[in-house]
């Protein structure tokens, strides 16, 4: 399964680099906000998921790239969560969701990805 795949990958850089991995979350096939062209293909649903994680500067560019570079990746953001407060101080946190959007279909199926609307 892509999911599975590009989860388990992703994980693997956090972690590889010394990251935790706070939580993952499937949120399962849903309509794209948009209409999204990828490779000459319009995608109109997906597969959405959070990984949340904390990790350096470094290990963020890599995930941003290796999820840039993924064909099977339609859209993907990583956002900063902030910092919390614990005993009345404030503690800095890199933590990071990442919502990522995958195809339901194959990226060459032509019943499911046409051009149409």
């Amino acid at each position: 399964m892509d999911v599975l795949s590009i989860t388990r990958t992703t994980g693997n850089i956090v972690l590889s680099r010394g990251g935790v991995i706070r939580g993952i979350t499937n949120w399962g096939t849903f309509l794209l906000p948009k209409p999204a062209r990828k490779q000459g293909a319009i995608y109109n649903q997906g597969h959405y998921f959070i990984l949340r994680f904390d990790s350096s500067a470094q290990t963020q560019h890599a995930v941003r790239r290796t999820l840039g570079l993924d064909p099977r990746m339609i859209r993907y953001s990583v956002v900063k969560m902030g910092s919390q407060s614990r005993g009345g101080r404030r503690v800095k946190k890199n933590a990071k969701a990442d919502i990522m959007c995958l195809p339901e279909t194959s990226m060459h199926d032509p019943v499911h990805s046409s051009n149409k609307r």
